[in-house]
């Protein structure tokens, strides 16, 4: 969840560091610090809360540290509060270590107890601390400082992405990883490490990927990756498939509201190279199973956290009704206690929009090891997760910085509309009509969301009405009913009220007693097989004196009579609704969070990427 940053033989260290964690804020902003060499001791410089209170903690000063190897962290908080002390990075006792961390040390309370036995003095409540402590120990025991960095992580116990610097070695930059994402930067006279690419991109697009119990040793010109015996690798550097660009605002008050308005571009570049004709097979290579696996795939297991887990719903309606396999859903974090049932003829699908989640990657490890095919689906082809596929389905949707996934959910979903159109295909599951009406349908999706995007007067009315609710009721069936589950948890995630989603059949099976004129009610109503049950319950919902809201490409005066607010959209088949409903729910909650004068891309408790289980 975290974000560390660090470097060597940069010129203006401390200006790398505070830009870098600036691209890292939306993995955490509980608190920030930075450690530099400063003369002949470790200079440790750590804020509370987001990274402008560190800033100015340093305004000025900058101009006192030396040109050596600095190390800086952005906090989400797992162990301990959010101050002061609890703040990366930590020192060791005798001021000879300074670390960062991203990650979590299971066994961090012996290993706390054994040290406190010999006399070390703790000041946080983290589990990082033990680490820096650690490291000195075997310092202390005459072990050279890569040596006692091998030694310490021997008796680690959990997950940890560090970056450490030491004050009797101030040419030396060290990393080392397992189960969190961590980079080497290659650049020309200077070396940095990073959480993710964005921080480092602007620098350098050569990086190195390291995997679990790896440790680079970095110098400004040259590097070292050891195993934890101490034995010298061979690593291949790689380059970022990104621009500088892709993190910039481009003139737009918040990334979300950028993001929400690229959905039509990363639509028609998920098309791009996958359907090039209407009456032509979807080229899906990155699908590496042979047409006779395929031809007899009988069951699937998609599992996903958040966001991705909605998009996953919508996949499996779309599985289910194009190709008749049965499709289990399952929340990542659940599924890791289960037991893993696999068979020959069946794949596991993760889903991730950052390729690091903790969960889905501990989830789809546990079904490769069974033997299951896993195919991922991720908008980080750099990602942990994208290395463990047996085969990868990018979504291209380019950097997504807005802690609330918009731009990358779409894409998501027009990975499982392409899966499952290939997959009808490849078992004659559908008339060849059909699916071509279905891929014209895909090819004119984008024109349809930019109008809807050039149309928001009515969601930007509708947001001001309702923008002091506490409560908001979102409902829907059958392939947009994950569109209310992730209506309501945009809602939830920037503006705080407590917007639940339900199967609008459910509304009378004990949510309605909820409602009054206070609680808003959304039907989600397109049309289709579910059209007149939604609008049979919102007329029940309306009965219960709730204000009612339709978003819908339906236009008659009965509507107008039970809804007080119509948000229309561009007509569409009804299976590929979910893509264009979603765009006015994302749009509306970002209105609403502006009105309540929310930090929108950054809301508090959340980080982008969910590196810890």
């Amino acid at each position: 969840m975290c974000g560390i940053v660090g470097c060597i033989g940069h010129e203006k260290s401390v200006a790398f560091l505070l830009e870098g964690l600036e691209k890292l804020e939306y993995r955490g902003y509980d608190s920030a610090g930075i450690a530099v060499h400063g003369g002949d001791e470790l200079k440790v410089y750590k804020a509370r809360g987001k990274l402008e209170n560190l800033r100015n903690l340093l305004n000025g000063n900058s101009s006192s540290y030396s040109l050596k190897a600095g190390i800086g962290h952005i906090r989400w908080a797992t162990h301990g509060v959010p101050n002061e002390t609890n703040a990366h990075p930590h020192i060791s006792s005798e001021n000879k270590v300074s670390i960062v961390h991203n990650g979590i040390i299971e066994n961090y309370k012996e290993l706390k107890r054994e040290l406190s036995e010999r006399g070390v003095e703790f000041k946080s409540q983290t589990d990082t601390e033990v680490i820096a402590h650690l490291i000195e120990d075997f310092l202390n025991q005459g072990h050279e400082f890569c040596d006692a960095i091998r030694h310490a992580l021997k008796k680690l116990d959990g997950a940890y992405a560090l970056g450490v610097i030491f004050k009797e070695d101030p040419e030396t930059l060290y990393a080392a990883r397992k189960s969190a994402p961590l980079i080497v930067g290659v650049g020309k006279n200077r070396n940095f490490i990073a959480s993710d690419a964005p921080a480092i991109l602007e620098h350098t697009k050569r990086v190195i990927y390291l995997e679990d119990n790896e440790i680079a040793q970095i110098k400004s010109s040259s590097y070292k990756i050891l195993d934890l015996e101490g034995n010298i690798l061979k690593k291949k550097v790689e380059t970022l498939p990104w621009e500088p660009v892709s993190v910039s605002k481009m003139g737009y008050k918040h990334f979300m509201l950028k993001e929400i308005h690229e959905q039509p571009d990363v639509i028609r570049q998920t098309l791009f190279d996958k359907l090039r004709s209407t009456d032509q097979p979807l080229n899906l290579k990155e699908v590496k199973l042979t047409r006779q696996q395929l031809e007899n795939l009988d069951r699937i297991q998609v599992i996903a956290c958040g966001t991705s887990l909605h998009a996953a719903l919508v996949g499996k309606y779309l599985i289910e009704e194009f190709t008749g396999v049965p499709v289990d859903v399952e929340a990542s974090s659940e599924y890791i206690y289960k037991r893993a049932i696999v068979s020959k003829n069946s794949i596991t699908i993760g889903v991730s929009q950052s390729g690091e989640t903790a969960d889905t990657l501990t989830a789809i490890k546990q079904a490769k090891a069974k033997g299951s095919h896993v195919l991922v689906i991720t908008n980080r082809p750099d990602s942990t997760m994208a290395r463990e596929a047996d085969s990868l389905l990018p979504v291209n949707a380019g950097f997504e910085v807005s802690v609330a996934a918009t731009k990358s959910y779409s894409a998501q979903l027009m990975a499982f509309y392409l899966l499952a159109i290939f997959l009808a295909e490849i078992k004659n599951s559908l008339p060849a009509e059909r699916i071509e009406e279905y891929k014209k349908e895909l090819i004119q999706l984008p024109q349809k969301i930019e109008m809807i995007l050039s149309n928001k007067e009515k969601i930007h009315e509708c947001a001001i009405k309702f923008h002091n609710t506490r409560n908001f009721i979102y409902i829907a069936r059958g392939i947009n009913f994950p569109v209310a589950l992730e209506g309501a948890l945009k809602l939830k995630e920037i503006s705080y009220i407590n917007a639940t989603g339900y199967p609008a059949g459910e509304l009378k099976h004990g949510p309605i007693a909820m409602l009054d004129e206070t609680i808003p009610v959304l039907s989600v109503l397109a049309p289709g097989k579910v059209y007149e049950k939604v609008l049979s319950n919102s007329e029940e919902s309306k009965a219960r004196n709730a204000n009612m809201i339709a978003v819908t490409s339906e236009e008659n005066e009965h509507l107008e009579q039970v809804f007080d607010f119509i948000i229309n959209i561009p007509y569409t088949d009804e299976v590929f609704s979910p893509i264009l409903t979603t765009i006015p729910l994302q749009l509306l909650a970002y209105y609403i969070a502006e009105f309540l004068g929310k930090d929108i891309d950054q809301p508090r408790n959340l980080a982008k990427s969910v590196t810890v289980e």
